[in-house]
């Protein structure tokens, strides 16, 4: 049993094991994962923190999968609101720390953790700063005070925004859509007020967003790294009617709505 204040490092075999099963899991209800501008994203893991718009349910599964995609060997940590977090004690074990949401005690819960974090070699924070569910099109993002005050008392770290959208291409299932926005790097937080900080650190993630909408528009893969890919297909009696008809014409199954040509 952990006590709540200590910080429990990731267990590599179980990361492992539920990122696998992520993998199944995703890609039983998306088309695909896709990333753009990837080149953005250190590949140096400190003292890092990766922030994001806080669209889905979703949202931090992807962040597992994202995180291993990026930094694999990394240590990677997130706050979880305490009281929730109690009902799941697995998690502690894949780098979910708890936070006693809306208090001060809980601000000074999460810059302790994320101090310690920091200061680890090889290690990651990922956080939503809207501390809820949010539209993606909301602008500007209105974040918790955590993330600023964290940024005002830091000494050299980076930050990454990560832009989230969740979309209907040609297929049945929808596109989960990545952007990495370029990062900001920090040699003195002490430079700026908590509030001059929340303005770049929203106007950032604002920016990324736009690029994503922008590139999502467009509806074209080609545009973005495929992560993962899911389920393709239509199911059922219209994908039963496909097959015949590539027997039938003697042309290869293809079975994504996007290979479909007028006959």
């Amino acid at each position: 049993m952990h006590d709540e204040s200590t910080l429990v490092k990731p267990s590599r075999r179980l990361l492992s094991f539920f990122a696998n099963y992520l993998n199944w899991y995703i890609g039983r209800h998306f088309h695909a994962i896709r990333l753009a501008n990837s080149p953005r994203f250190p590949r140096v893991a400190g003292p890092l923190i990766v922030y994001a718009n806080h669209a889905s349910w979703w949202d931090p599964l992807a962040f597992i999968v994202i995180s291993r995609y990026f930094l694999p060997t990394a240590s990677h940590y997130a706050p979880m609101d305490a009281a929730a977090l109690k009902h799941y004690a697995l998690l502690r074990k894949l780098g979910i720390f708890p936070v006693e949401a809306g208090t001060r005690r809980g601000a000074a819960q999460f810059l302790r953790a994320a101090n310690e974090i920091l200061s680890a070699p090889n290690s990651v924070l990922w956080i939503t700063p809207e501390g809820r569910f949010t539209d993606m099109r909301t602008r500007p993002a209105i974040f918790r005070p955590g993330l600023a005050a964290l940024a005002a008392r830091a000494g050299a770290c980076t930050f990454v925004p990560l832009a989230f959208e969740y979309t209907f291409w040609d297929e049945r299932l929808p596109e989960l859509l990545i952007c990495c926005g370029q990062p900001i790097e920090v040699s003195d937080g002490h430079l700026h007020s908590n509030a001059e900080w929340s303005d770049r650190l929203s106007a950032a993630l604002a920016t990324t967003q736009d690029e994503l909408a922008a590139l999502a528009k467009l509806r074209d893969p080609a545009r973005f790294e495929t992560v993962l890919s899911g389920r393709v297909g239509i199911s059922g009696v219209y994908e039963t009617w496909k097959r015949l008809l590539a027997l039938l014409t003697g042309r290869a199954y293809q079975g994504s709505h996007g290979s479909i040509h007028r006959l």
